[in-house]
């Protein structure tokens, strides 16, 4: 699974989320530690439901649109 998002925050550290994946947070001080974290976790998260028999939930198809005013 590979969906995340990620933004900065207003104190100017990364968060990325997996987005199909409930409380999977990670963050970074750059965006790609970011994504180096929320990766791992991602990784951890799919173990732990699979330890446990659970689903894997299905991935989300999202598109960021960017709007100019």
């Amino acid at each position: 699974m590979s969906l995340k998002f990620v933004k900065q925050d207003e104190y100017g550290i990364f968060v990325a989320e997996g987005l199909s994946l409930p409380g999977c947070i990670s963050q970074g001080e750059t965006r790609a530690e970011a994504l180096k974290n929320i990766q791992e976790a991602i990784e951890v998260y799919i173990e732990s439901l699979k330890e446990h028999n659970e689903p894997i939930p299905p991935s989300i198809d999202e598109k960021i649109v960017e709007v100019v005013v």
